[in-house]
């Protein structure tokens, strides 16, 4: 049994704004399944939502600063929860990253190097917890002074770094780094100076001792221009201990057999129930209800990223063809106003809703019949894995993830049975039509498309596969 502090700016159900709290909310869950000794370390935020009770642990100093560690425990899981408690930087309202005007916390580098600091402590044992971890998981830039800090300490722990997103790289003047009172033997071009700036996300890259990603293809891509954001060097030159591991889903929440959100539950053996969602969704919409048109679906966050202007710019031939589209999401406020013109003008074929619904989430993956994806990058991905699931058939762009987890339908795979969607190269809106009307073929052969479905709906997308290789990764280290 490994002891494994995993270090974490949100996790699910606790606190989220993204897929990163997905991950620490359900991979240090399955660690512990598989008999490890894991401890989730996070900061105290305003917002985190408590149902255990919290109890007082210790005090630690770090930079004329007195933090407090409370212990609490993951809803529904037997796994131990640290909360680095300092008022003065997180007892505000607002999320990790934006105070309640969506502006980003002005005093972010201060907020997470303390967090960091305060993880050190406790990964050294001189945080009165009695505890010293073998591995420290460190996730994202909010933790890479971490193995940076980490590195300077005699026999400290191993470290691991995991890239969820190379776009967000927590990077600050150099005056920053000056404020911060870093070790100085860290500020040159091989630590954590970035074109004269400090970058958080170079000090988890430089100084772990493995860094892992969220998907095989993602770990290559991140090695190119394209991906890098100017550290693709620094990648490349790291290629050796640089590894990827797809992500798993929370295979309880998201469920077609024991989903509370939809009309009725369903498995791959009773398919026929999928049209009872179907239904529903095309009348909760206020969409005509027809059983035989095929129902796109899209949820996501409305930016460029997502491919949300090459969806947009195929609705018009699109609706040429007997076809419903729903979408739930929100971001760009120049897409929002353009997806709901299309709505206004076409309320028989198109539903847009801005914002978030759970409830509404589960019941699009059950109900629709295909689910776009056309992200120009996608680390690992979501939602075409609960596709899957749900029997839902994925449209996707052959990147990151994405790339990983969806089987593209061509003769050869149809025969075999691996084939589980539709996949495209180009980020370009005729490179998508092609693989829209790819899908609208299929979909017209009931006994193919079934195929297809059932083929999906098998595979295996629990985080105990993925958990099961970190362990492989931790027994190397």
């Amino acid at each position: 049994m490994k002891k494994i502090l995993f270090v974490t700016s949100e996790a699910h159900p606790l606190i989220k704004t993204g897929g990163l709290a997905d991950v620490a909310g359900s991979l240090p869950k399955a660690l512990s399944d598989l008999g490890e000794d894991v401890r989730i370390i996070m900061p105290n935020y305003q917002a985190i939502k408590m149902t255990d009770e919290v109890r007082y642990l210790s005090t630690v100093h770090v930079n004329n600063y007195a933090v407090n560690i409370l212990e609490t425990r993951l809803p529904e899981a037997n796994v131990i929860v640290w909360l680095v408690d300092c008022p003065e930087f997180f007892d505000f309202p607002g999320n990790p990253y934006v105070d309640e005007q969506g502006e980003l916390w002005e005093n972010s580098a201060e907020r997470f190097a303390l967090f960091c600091r305060v993880t050190v402590e406790v990964a050294m044992n001189r945080s009165w917890l009695d505890w010293k971890p073998d591995i420290v998981h460190c996730n994202d830039w909010q933790s890479g002074l971490v193995p940076a800090l980490l590195s300077l300490e005699h026999n400290r722990p191993a470290t691991v770094f995991t890239i969820h997103n190379m776009a967000y790289q927590g990077i600050f003047p150099s005056a920053t780094y000056l404020s911060l009172n870093l070790p100085g033997q860290l500020w040159n071009m091989n630590g954590i100076e970035f074109h004269n700036r400090l970058s958080f996300l170079k000090g988890g890259l430089v100084y772990s001792d493995r860094i892992t990603t969220v998907s095989p293809t993602y770990a290559q891509e991140i090695q190119t221009a394209d991906f890098g954001y100017g550290l693709e060097g620094l990648l490349s030159y790291r290629k050796d201990f640089l590894s990827g591991i797809i992500n798993g889903i929370d295979t309880n929440h998201w469920n077609p057999e024991t989903d509370a959100n939809i009309k009725k539950t369903f498995n791959h053996l009773t398919l026929n129930n999928k049209l009872v969602n179907k239904e529903e969704l095309q009348q909760r919409l206020s969409l005509p209800v027809d059983k035989n048109i095929p129902i796109f679906g899209l949820i996501s966050r409305l930016v460029e990223q997502k491919g949300i202007d090459l969806v947009m710019d195929c609705l018009p031939e699109m609706l040429t063809h007997p076809l419903q589209f729903v979408l739930l999401g929100s971001g760009n406020k120049e897409f929002e106003q353009r997806l709901q013109e299309f709505a206004e003008s076409h309320p028989d074929k198109i539903s847009i809703t801005i914002g978030y619904d759970e409830t509404l989430a589960h019941l699009i993956e059950a109900g629709v019949d295909i689910f776009l994806m056309p992200s120009r990058f996608e680390p690992c991905g979501l939602n075409q894995i609960y596709s899957l699931r749900y029997g839902t058939v994925p449209v996707v762009r052959k990147t990151g993830g994405l790339a990983d987890t969806v089987i593209d339908t061509l003769p050869e795979t149809l025969n075999d049975n691996t084939a589980t969607g539709f996949v495209f190269d180009e980020a370009s809106p005729g490179a998508l039509m092609e693989a829209i009307k790819r899908a609208l073929i299929l979909y017209s052969l009931p006994e193919t498309w079934k195929q297809l479905q059932i083929n999906g709906m098998q595979k295996d997308y629990s985080w105990t596969k993925s958990a099961q290789q970190y362990v492989a990764l931790y027994n190397q280290l």
